[in-house]
């Protein structure tokens, strides 16, 4: 198998929009993908990257880099990863994963971390199996509905 590992084009969408949709992300969808895409190719903190098999997007991997307070440390939060189902266990998502950590290393980045559910174990044994290692719980609190397009809003102090 013939995979290869690039960024994400245009006419990768719609076979990255079917992955983030089998991960039960319904947020994202045909309306805001394009957009999001665009705007993330003029931000150097943000990066997908797609495996694809005979022209097509069978895999993703979506990055944000990130400074932390304090020491100089510069991290890399995974906030994406995705295979056909029909296609796991065939290193896709570990070729993703090895050209994220490259990427990231020529970067200067010190940390890779991601987040994922609690239910979602044979993630959980996927990134384990790659060196992550569980170190801290993550809280999310929800403070409205999310809009279909985004608005920049006044910030008041």
């Amino acid at each position: 198998m013939d995979i290869a590992i690039r960024e994400i084009k245009e006419s990768d969408y719609a076979a990255v929009l079917a992955l983030w949709n089998g991960l039960g992300n319904h947020f994202v969808t045909e309306e805001n993908i394009g957009p999001y895409y665009e705007k993330e190719k003029l931000d150097d903190n943000r990066r997908t990257f797609v495996a694809v098999l005979d022209g097509k997007a069978v895999g993703f991997i979506t990055v944000m880099q990130f400074l932390s307070v304090g020491p100089p440390m510069v991290h890399m939060n995974i906030n994406g990863l995705a295979v056909a189902p029909e296609l796991r266990g065939k290193g896709i998502g570990s070729g993703l994963v090895e050209h994220v950590e490259r990427y990231a290393a020529r970067r200067g980045v010190s940390f890779l971390g991601l987040n994922t559910g609690f239910k979602r174990k044979d993630a959980h044994r996927f990134y384990e199996r790659h060196g992550f290692r569980t170190d801290s719980y993550c809280y999310t609190k929800k403070l409205s509905d999310y809009p279909t397009t985004v608005t920049k809003k006044k910030l008041e102090t």
